[in-house]
């Protein structure tokens, strides 16, 4: 097999043309690694050096690709890491074309060991974020083990999800007993008659001021989400909308209390799965409305009418996403260290 290694930021361009052909023929299909999520989150919050490994057919067709890049510790170690990682995007991996995994692991595996080839010398591969079902998780740890290498893997965190059904009335059916009557009470006190109503975003509206009406509201939500918030992640959220938006994806929705915004969620629609990326809300005037818990009720619901077959409310283990039927699946961190 054919490898590629692109040193440096034009690697992405290099690659843009064939970047989310591949993505899209692999198992690892997610937006958190199209060609637009990774070379935005790179120009906006990368740092060290990138490292894009192409994997290729003698014809020259990509089969597998690994977006890096490389980072020196204070304990003098160099760590490759995914471009991507680790607090911005949910679900990472290595890109392999689907019925080629093994091959493009295994490519991948030999250029690790040519340090001429790849043009700088690594201590630990460390690939963050990868989901429980990864080929990359059941195949490339096993294979590196083989060779020598000392192979961690550990759970990273839990990211609840919804099966979704055919229709709204089966997917409350679902739900215990409590829950489900709580939540109807809830969406019977968040009527219209009190004043509240929702909306996605559409192109009839002035999407950076919505975006801008939304940190204000994350911010509010919490201390941590309002430290979260500098300038550089400001500036991400506004470029991911607004890439997003032009490509289809972006569902940013508001409920509002009297015209005035009491809740927010900032969702991707990719790969027919509804993408819950974060939140905000005004929970100091609207807590009695519970403005969260309902404005996820009607993207549900909103989603299920769509056709979409999962609901998926990313990382974190917080409580309202299991009290609206979340299962938890995971993610992994795979640390490949090289033998000493």
């Amino acid at each position: 097999m054919d490898k590629d290694v692109y040193l440096g930021a034009e690697g992405f361009d290099a690659l843009e043309s064939e970047w989310n052909e591949l993505l899209h023929d692999s198992d690892a299909d997610t937006i958190f690694l199209t060609y637009q999520w990774q070379s935005t989150w790179w120009h906006r919050l990368g740092d060290g050096s990138p490292t894009l490994i192409a994997l290729r057919e003698p014809n020259g067709r990509l089969l597998g690709l690994a977006p890096l890049y490389r980072t020196l510790t204070d304990e003098g170690e160099w760590v490759l890491n995914t471009v991507g990682c680790v607090d911005v995007s949910d679900y990472l991996d290595v890109i392999a074309r689907r019925g080629h995994e093994q091959a493009v692991y295994s490519a991948l595996l030999d250029l690790l060991e040519e340090p001429q080839a790849l043009g700088f010398t690594w201590d630990v591969l460390d690939l963050c974020n990868i989901p429980q079902h990864s080929a990359t998780l059941r195949l490339m740890g096993p294979m590196a083990a083989e060779r020598g290498y000392q192979v961690a893997n550990r759970v990273q965190e839990v990211c609840p999800i919804i099966e979704l059904g055919a229709d709204w009335e089966e997917y409350l059916a679902g739900l215990p007993g409590k829950e489900r009557r709580e939540l109807r009470r809830k969406l019977r006190k968040a009527s219209p008659h009190a004043g509240v109503e929702w909306y996605i975003v559409g192109p009839e509206h002035d999407l950076a001021a919505e975006v801008d009406r939304f940190l204000g509201l994350m911010a509010l939500s919490h201390p941590d989400k309002a430290e979260f918030l500098h300038a550089e992640h400001r500036d991400f959220m506004q470029d991911i909308a607004h890439i997003a938006r032009e490509a289809g994806w972006l569902e940013l929705a508001f409920l509002t209390v009297d015209g005035e915004p009491a809740a927010s969620m900032f969702d991707f629609s990719y790969n027919n799965r509804t993408l819950l990326y974060n939140s905000g809300l005004d929970a100091a005037r609207y807590r009695a409305l519970s403005p969260g818990i309902v404005l996820s009720a009607f993207l549900i619901r909103h989603s299920i009418e769509a056709g979409r077959e999962v609901f998926d409310f990313l990382r974190g283990d917080e409580g309202y996403k299991y009290r609206l039927g979340g299962v938890d699946t995971t993610v992994h961190e795979l640390a490949i260290r090289r033998p000493a």
